[in-house]
């Protein structure tokens, strides 16, 4: 297994198939009955808007990630500028993470957080939705791993925050 990142601005190939999947990962959390994301649908106008902000904003890096040549999923990294109410900012947010259904429960997911979390450096925030608690225990197990436990959680307003900071793999 051969887990990779890259940075899709500079590829319009890999911006089209986070595009292309768009709809796949909005169907996978519509059943989480937040309300938030049937309203935002594959084929929604605001869908060209988030896409104009993640391939051009500074704040964020927009990332496939790619088992060998195969893109099996895609991550959002924002650097928030406001911060969370009583809370420093973060350097880094997850906002948002997908890996294709069929390769699910396979390692890329571990193994792409762990490579983004070296590439990004700082004080990190990751976000679960509390109705989604496939999620919760997937970032549960990747930061017990990756941080060895040292990473504080705290549940809020039907969401789980989950604060660590991350170091390149050189100095952990």
């Amino acid at each position: 297994m051969s887990v990779s990142i890259r940075d899709c601005r500079y590829s319009k190939a890999d911006r089209l198939w986070i595009q292309s999947v768009y709809g796949e990962y909005l169907d996978s959390l519509s059943s989480l009955n937040t309300g938030f994301f049937p309203a935002i649908g594959a084929d929604s106008p605001e869908k060209d808007g988030i896409f104009a902000s993640w391939f051009s904003s500074e704040h964020s890096h927009p990332l496939v990630i790619a088992n060998g040549e195969e893109r099996v999923g895609f991550a959002l990294v924002s650097r928030p500028q406001i911060p969370a109410a009583g809370e420093a900012t973060p350097d880094y947010r997850m906002a948002e993470f997908f890996i294709r259904a069929p390769h699910r429960r396979q390692g890329f997911g571990r193994d792409a957080a762990t490579l983004i979390f070296d590439r990004f450096a700082g004080e990190w925030e990751v976000v679960e939705y509390l109705r989604n608690p496939t999620s919760v225990r997937f970032w549960r197990r990747v930061l017990a791993d990756y941080c060895r436990g040292r990473f504080d959680e705290r549940s809020r307003h039907g969401e789980v925050r989950h604060r660590f900071r991350s170091r390149p793999k050189s100095i952990r």
